[in-house]
Formats: C-alpha cells, sequence, structure tokens
C-alpha cells in the first residue's frame, strides 16, 4: 500500500516539468496556516537556517504520530509546495516512518530538474530538520517515560 508521501513521490516525479511546476503551485496553496499559539512562537529555534525562504517548522509527537505544522512564505511557491507535500506526507505517521524518509526525497520527486541548486540545497533542509525535530521529540518523550 503506498502512503500519501509515496502517491505524492510517484505523482512529481511522472509528471512533466510545467506540471510539477503546476502542482506544486496547487501544494502550496493548501499548506495549512499555523495554529495561532503556534503562530506566536514564529523565532530562530523553529526557523529552517538551511532554507534561504523563512520557512518555520514544529514538530511534536502526540499519540506515537508525529504532528507537522509549518510556515513558508507566499512569495516562495515552491518552497511551500515542497513543505506542503511533506505535512500532507508525513504528518500523522509514525515516527519510524518519518525517519525512514529518504534522504533524497527532492531527487525522486524530480524537482532537481525546475529548481536551483541552492533551492534544491534547502529542501533537502526542511527535510533534514524535520527528522531531526522527531529524533529530539522521541528523545523528550523517552526521557519523560524514563
Amino acid at each position: 500500500m503506498l502512503t500519501k508521501l509515496d502517491e505524492l513521490i510517484q505523482e512529481l516525479s511522472e509528471c512533466d516539468k510545467q506540471e510539477r511546476i503546476d502542482l506544486l503551485i496547487d501544494l502550496a496553496k493548501r499548506l495549512r496556516p499555523l495554529p495561532p499559539e503556534l503562530a506566536r512562537h514564529k523565532d530562530a529555534s523553529h526557523r529552517v537556517e538551511e532554507c534561504q525562504s523563512p520557512v518555520y517548522l514544529f514538530v511534536t509527537l502526540e499519540a506515537g504520530r508525529v504532528r507537522l505544522h509549518a510556515d513558508a512564505p507566499l512569495e516562495s511557491p515552491t518552497v511551500r509546495g515542497f513543505v506542503s507535500c511533506l505535512i500532507e506526507g508525513l504528518d500523522g505517521e509514525s515516527p519510524e516512518s518519518v525517519l525512514s524518509t529518504p534522504a533524497d526525497l527532492v531527487e525522486r520527486m524530480k524537482l532537481t530538474e525546475i529548481l536551483g541548486m541552492l533551492r534544491v540545497r534547502g529542501l533537502s533542509g526542511v527535510l533534514a530538520r524535520v527528522k531531526r525535530e522527531v529524533t529530539r521529540a522521541m528523545m523528550t518523550q523517552s526521557a519523560s517515560a524514563g
């Protein structure tokens, strides 16, 4: 059975370049706004520094599932689309599933064909940050339980 992220990877990789851009723009429009309690905490500790665009990421574990929230600027639709893809594909998954997300996700989606190297590096940084935050949340939860 394909996961939501697998479906998005497949859809993006099978598109031609223009369709891929259009799909990213559609995904960008679907990014949910941050809940007010998180929006108040958009600060350096939640900013993905690897990304030139100001992307803010919030990762928690709830009932053994990863909860992802993020904000990315409307002026950066490709970045916002990729972030939305991560939210749609990974929110609600198990920590193990999120941590097993391939590091070459950007390449698998064939985004390297439509984005510059700097942007590709930034998107890869967003995924790496998600994984680091999931690991941190697991360690914090484990320490609290012990």
